[in-house]
């Protein structure tokens, strides 16, 4: 604690997560180092918050050493979107394992308390409806996207055999498919694919036949949640599910979607991409359990925010 306040690390800090909670941070009183190489992270995300006095950001990658001081380290540096971590799957497994080798050592030797951003990936194309986090996954190790599957899981074996070892407290949260402003207009997620393309008026590219399913969580719904699984006991180590259990199909998604915009494209359907899941829904009783949480955003109402958000780009 540095003059009364926690001194916390955000890595990924310039990203769409990272940079909404880098400002709920500021807005409890905390001291935040935003540490982000830029690769899919975005200074615009952080112009709100650049000039904070408790705020610094250092441009530096996680698969390299960090010598600095803080007393909490939020671990969120990753390419999230297939688009971005396939384009480079080396260093998106880099990212997930050497990275988190490195954030440990430095929790290590500051004392920190340590949260892991996985995924809900690490289920692969599940087999068991909702997930739940006692479910090992049904992951393809050498498919298109295991650079970041796997890393991921291979991220969270680390830490809890951080925690084995060395006592360590870690904190590991599982984020289903979350969406709002900031998000990447381009990175290929399905919130931001579907808005831009209504804007423009142009065909919505649906994958297979639109019956597969997801459930979204709206990023402020989604940051506290994070919080709050920081704030935990030492006991408490996850891995915890964070997301929405409301499921909607791809086609549900799109045809709202269309409506909210007010736009007149068509929905143009796709080949499904290799090992896309089927179904994808959290059980959450865990986060309810543990954090007192659950979402309260619902997807009509973030998606408002979000297309306005995208509207003004």
């Amino acid at each position: 604690m540095r003059g009364g306040r926690k001194r916390v690390l955000v890595t990924g800090g310039a990203g769409f997560i990272g940079s909404h909670l880098c400002e709920q941070l500021l807005a409890r009183k905390c001291e935040v180092l935003c540490v982000d190489n830029m690769y899919t992270g975005n200074r615009d995300n952080l112009r709100d918050i650049a000039n904070h006095p408790y705020f610094s950001f250092i441009r530096h990658d996680v698969t390299f050493p960090l010598f600095v001081e803080v007393d909490e380290i939020f671990n969120l540096a990753a390419p999230a979107s297939p688009i971005h971590y396939q384009f480079d799957p080396v260093q998106t497994t880099k990212t997930s394992v050497i990275g988190s080798i490195n954030m440990l050592g430095l929790a290590k030797r500051t004392k920190s308390k340590i949260l892991q951003t996985s995924t809900s990936e690490v289920y692969g194309d599940p087999q068991i409806h909702p997930q739940t986090e006692e479910y090992w996954g049904n992951v393809n190790c050498i498919g298109p996207r295991s650079c970041y599957d796997e890393g991921k899981r291979c991220a969270e074996t680390l830490f809890f055999d951080y925690r084995r070892q060395y006592n360590m407290p870690i904190k590991v949260v599982r984020i289903f498919n979350t969406y709002g402003p900031r998000m990447h207009p381009n990175d290929g997620r399905v919130v931001s694919n579907f808005i831009m393309q209504a804007l423009r008026g142009e065909p919505i590219t649906v994958f297979g036949e639109g019956q597969q399913t997801r459930s979204f969580c709206y990023v402020d719904d989604l940051v506290d949640a994070l919080q709050r699984m920081m704030d935990t006991e030492h006991d408490v180590t996850g891995p915890i599910n964070v997301g929405n259990p409301g499921e909607f199909t791809i086609k549900q998604l799109a045809e709202l979607v269309i409506e909210m915009v007010g736009s007149k494209s068509k929905i143009e359907y796709r080949p499904l991409p290799q090992d896309d899941p089927k179904q994808r829904k959290p059980d959450i009783s865990k986060a309810k359990q543990f954090l007192d949480w659950q979402p309260k955003t619902q997807l009509r109402e973030g998606l408002v925010k979000t297309i306005d958000y995208f509207r003004n780009l």
